[in-house]
């Protein structure tokens, strides 16, 4: 009888009702947050849900030693992290978004990379800030890339700058991500007036086959060598989207923007979400990311509309910007873009902003992996 009663309180000590704490509820009541906004608001489905259940996964409690933790060398989750953590992921990401990205927006009017460029201006707006917070270079640099909007981009520069940040880093970065038309539409509306909202821009023109052809390759020349640290990232975006225009790698392209994206998608949501254990995620300093992303994120956005509207002064007749476009800088492709179509259209119904608003979005995309190249450079 003793040694029976002895093996069940053994293997309660080894259940979970036996090891969970508060802080692990209310981390999986995030993770089910996460769930539910991706279903029922459909708020980015394919980041949160993955991003949600791994939140559950990594805060379900268990008997230290068992070694299946993500953070126990040799488990399987652990084994799974190391493509976050060694940042494997974010390069192979940049190859699906490339193979899926059509750049002829941007093509058409070259003129609207400076304002992905600008948008930028909140990456470095918030390293600025997490300096006088008390972070050190390092961490405020990875914190910064939040404002990017780019989740990948996020990952691989926290991985090399604050490794042990980037469970909550990468949580921000994709949260923001899913929430870029709250954040977005008060700042377009704040920052224009509703004269400047209906401006109109001509059709952009047609973007030849040869010229698709020849931007990825001269687009890796330029951005590569002036940062050569971006290479993972700007090396697979470029070539993923030349196995795209190149018309004879239809097969590669495909695979590159469907099955090969989508499974690394998974490993990375799965993996980030379970990086977020109570004891590791629930921090002071958690909460100080996620307020500096916040505003990394808002600057980014004011930036890019108050430089078309500074731009516009310049301007003359139908050469005038839509300074809602300014928005889509940042480089949530194509989250952004839709968020200047949307608001356009609640202005004049037949101002149609998308294939405008495609063309800075397109250009964040490279900014961000280039501002992430120039901070990896000083402070690497």
């Amino acid at each position: 009888m003793n040694t029976i009663l002895e093996s069940l309180e053994q293997f309660w000590h080894y259940t979970g009702f036996a090891n969970v704490s508060w802080l692990n509820l209310v981390m999986i009541l995030v993770g089910i947050g996460f769930i539910t906004l991706a279903i029922w608001k459909k708020w980015e489905p394919l980041l949160l849900i993955p991003i949600g259940f791994g939140m559950i996964i990594g805060n379900i409690p268990m008997f230290p030693g068992l070694g299946i933790g993500i953070y126990e060398d040799g488990s399987v989750l652990n084994t799974l992290y190391q493509g976050v953590k060694q940042g494997w992921y974010p390069p192979l990401i940049f190859l699906g978004i490339g193979a899926m990205t059509d750049f002829s927006a941007l093509i058409s009017q070259p003129r609207l990379m400076l304002i992905g460029a600008v948008a930028q201006l909140g990456i470095f707006g918030a390293y600025l800030l997490g300096l006088t917070m008390g972070f050190d270079p390092n961490q405020a640099g990875a914190i910064g890339i939040i404002g990017g909007a780019d989740g990948p981009t996020a990952i691989f520069l926290s991985s090399k700058l604050a490794p042990d940040l980037m469970g909550a880093i990468a949580v921000s970065a994709y949260s923001y991500m899913a929430l870029v038309p709250l954040i977005q539409r008060p700042v377009m509306l704040l920052l224009t007036t509703k004269k400047e909202r209906l401006i109109r821009m001509p059709s952009p023109r047609r973007v030849q086959q040869k010229e698709k052809i020849l931007f990825p390759i001269i687009g890796f020349l330029l951005t590569a060598f002036i940062v050569p640290s971006a290479l993972p990232l700007l090396g697979m975006l470029f070539f993923g989207n030349l196995l795209k225009e190149s018309g004879v790698t239809r097969r590669l392209a495909v695979t590159a923007s469907g099955p090969f994206v989508d499974t690394v998608t998974i490993l990375v949501g799965l993996t980030v979400g379970a990086s977020t254990q109570a004891d590791k995620f629930l921090t002071g300093e958690s909460v100080k990311i996620f307020g500096l992303g916040l505003a990394s994120f808002i600057i980014a956005t004011a930036c890019g509309v108050l430089f078309v509207k500074f731009w516009n002064l310049f301007l003359r007749g139908d050469r005038k910007i839509n300074p809602l476009i300014g928005n889509a800088g940042v480089s949530a492709v194509p989250e952004s873009a839709r968020v200047s179509q949307m608001v356009g259209l609640e202005f004049d119904p037949n101002n149609h902003l998308l294939m405008h608003a495609m063309g800075p979005n397109v250009a964040g995309v490279i900014g961000s992996a280039v501002a992430a190249g120039i901070l990896l450079s000083f402070l690497g």
